[in-house]
């Protein structure tokens, strides 16, 4: 067994590899960019490297640097984690020649394998039944325009090296195209060094099923059976599961069995997921092998009780795989939810910053359920533009699918971030929609369940009493510090504009108009704490709580709404107050992110239609597109290629 490993990665997954290192005695080396330096996983290593400025390809991308932290520290092998060069099969061969060991897949595997391109090429030799499409180099947008046309619309543009939802495009014509494929391949070139694109028939309301394989180098290989990962949102993936509610056990198996020849044909030697595209009738195709370990594992070891990353060590080091087929077994459920920096409510767009505060749920058994949190960052870090956006992986396990999805959403309640936006009331609102809770998914889910955007959700009969019974709480609490002889016993309680009259007394919250009362016990809050645990009626619940310019915002999942707690007078002269009307920016074009501008595409004075490009952005490795959303002529512009801008800044500005 290795003595020390070097981790060739950052964030989570650099700290999930360490803990497990831990649990097996192996000393750590972490190499680190300079936006990496004051790091989680540069202070739980045992050892750090510098290799160089915040950009991956200066710094994670560069094999000479990784190679030379390597050579300093004595570090017996390395674990490349998931993206940068996890899959560069150039990379293992180097280390192959001198004398490091890999800790994934045998250079002839990756090769095979983990090209998107050769894996379709090596897959239609197999016999092995591929989505249409074209396996070939393409040389420009023209040769994509042709391709495109010749599979027909829709077709799905992708990085040849690709991975994380980089590099992905969906075309559904010609101006797509022409407009995806040069910014496909500035992702790809960003991202992963390698320009090359591939182009495939894309198949609509698909479902997007994944095996998980494991070989060692004793010719043994065995399946931990399968992850649904459909919940997706611009090909990137947002919440899995294990298993899938659409498998049965004839599909599962025959799924499993594919996956296991596949990997068997390569001589396929560690942690590897062969993907599928499945129809919703459960018939399949082979998508692509991802030829390392997964950011989704978490769920596989959920329920089936394997480290992974364990395994992969020692695979590496020579073991056999300690168990057969017929020894795994699934157990129970599991779902994972990626935490994102990034606004759901301004259309997911990247939110980078600073968390001032960061308070995730307690892991561990929580009655008859599990949480796991993955995480890479604690309070006080920066996420950077330079990286992957993911906070955090919020997984949780429990007997059954239902069970899973309820304690999820339940963990999601508890997890606290403040300082940039973040994806958590989408997520609890996901849990929360009776299609997913019946399991009737698909890629195109999102796009579905949300066409105009996510601003949030409805708030349920017991939301609405959860956020009044929080509200006059809180301002009981308040009310009782400064000016105690201001309480009483009735209320006019305001919620996003609607009156209700409340009656509180200890422990008591009764709804007048309504003829409900409703017992309220507080089991955590105090007067500057930005969440609020209590019982209604029995039920456990957590709030996101924050004091507003008068009276508070409470929100419940993805439920929000501005409280009022105001004696009848008061009320009755708030009614009075004219509403305040916000600013125009009708007229301007903002910066919807913090980024880089690639390119303003406007001059002054120029007159521009709607839906013409007007500026180009990039945030956490991804290029986004600004449309003009009216006509006009161009007054004045407020950035240049090159400028870093913060969000609501202004790019363009019409006459």
């Amino acid at each position: 067994m290795f003595d020390k490993i070097l981790i060739a990665n950052r964030g989570e997954i650099a700290v999930r590899i360490i803990k497990t290192c831990r649990r097996m005695g192996i000393a750590t080396v972490v190499v680190y960019s300079e936006a990496d330096a004051d790091s989680m996983a540069v202070e739980m290593a045992d050892e750090a490297v510098f290799i160089g400025p915040p950009p991956a390809s200066e710094s994670y991308l560069v094999a000479d640097k990784i190679v030379d932290a390597v050579r300093k520290t004595g570090a017996q092998a390395i674990h490349p984690g998931f993206g940068f060069l996890s899959e560069n099969a150039g990379f293992a061969r180097r280390l192959e020649k001198e004398g490091i060991v890999f800790i994934g897949p045998n250079p002839k595997a990756i090769e095979a394998m983990g090209d998107k391109i050769e894996s379709k090429k090596f897959a239609a030799k197999a016999g092995v039944s591929t989505v249409p499409g074209h396996v070939g180099e393409i040389d420009d947008t023209a040769h994509a325009i042709r391709i495109s046309e010749e599979i027909g619309y829709p077709v799905m543009i992708k990085a040849s090296a690709g991975g994380g939802g980089k590099g992905i495009r969906v075309a559904w014509n010609r101006k797509d195209v022409e407009e995806g494929f040069p910014a496909v391949r500035a992702e790809a070139k960003a991202s992963f060094g390698d320009d090359r694109i591939f182009i495939e028939k894309f198949i609509e309301s698909p479902r997007h099923v994944e095996i998980q394989v494991l070989g060692d180098k004793h010719g043994n290989i065995v399946h931990l059976f399968e992850r649904e990962c459909s919940i997706q949102r611009r090909n990137q993936k947002v919440i899995e599961e294990a298993p899938s509610p659409l498998l049965d056990k004839k599909t599962r198996d025959a799924m499993g069995e594919q996956a296991v020849a596949l990997a068997r044909a390569v001589a396929y030697d560690s942690a590897g997921t062969v993907e599928f595209v499945a129809g919703q009738d459960r018939s399949f195709f082979f998508l692509e092998m991802n030829t390392r370990l997964q950011v989704e594992h978490p769920v596989t070891e959920l329920i089936t009780s394997v480290d992974l990353v364990e395994q992969m060590i020692r695979v590496a080091a020579g073991e056999e795989l300690p168990f057969r087929q017929k020894d795994l077994k699934i157990n129970g459920w599991a779902i994972e939810s990626r935490i994102y920096a990034e606004d759901p409510y301004r259309g997911f767009l990247p939110s980078i910053g600073r968390l001032a505060r960061y308070s995730p749920p307690q892991e561990g058994q929580v009655g008859e359920a599990v949480v796991r949190n993955d995480a890479g960052v604690r309070e006080g870090d920066e996420i950077s533009m330079f990286y992957d956006p993911m906070i955090s992986k919020l997984s949780t396990w429990a007997p059954t699918r239902e069970a899973a999805v309820d304690a999820m959403g339940r963990a999601l309640e508890d997890f606290h971030i403040e300082g940039l936006g973040q994806n958590i009331p989408f997520l609890a609102a996901v849990m929360d929609q009776e299609r997913f809770r019946s399991g009737k998914l698909s890629t195109n889910y999102i796009k579905d369940e949300f066409p105009e955007g996510f601003q949030g959700t409805e708030a349920t009969q017991f939301q609405r009493d959860v956020m009044a019974a929080v509200g006059c709480a809180m301002h009981r609490t308040y009310t009782q510090r400064a000016a105690p002889e201001l309480l009483r016993r009735d209320w006019i309680v305001v919620e996003n504009g609607e009156k209700r009259h409340v009656r509180v007394e200890e422990g008591v919250v009764e709804f007048l108009d309504e003829g409900r009362t409703l017992r309220m016990a507080v089991t955590d809050w105090r007067p500057g704490k930005p969440t609020f645990q209590g019982v209604l009626d029995g039920v456990p619940f957590t709030c996101q709580v924050r004091p507003a310019a008068e009276g508070f915002v409470v929100r419940h999942r993805a439920a929000q709404a501005h409280v009022l707690v105001l004696s009848p007078r008061s009320a009755e002269l708030h009614e009075k107050l004219p509403p305040k009307k916000a600013a125009d920016t009708s007229k301007m074009v903002l910066s919807p992110m913090p980024g880089l501008v690639v390119s303003i595409d406007v001059t002054a004075g120029q007159e521009v239609k709607t839906g013409e490009v007007v500026a180009v952005l990039e945030a956490m490795k991804m290029q986004n597109i600004i449309r003009a959303e009216r006509d006009g002529v161009v007054k004045a512009v407020g950035a240049k290629a090159g400028d870093s801008v913060a969000a609501d800044e202004v790019l363009v500005e019409f006459g």
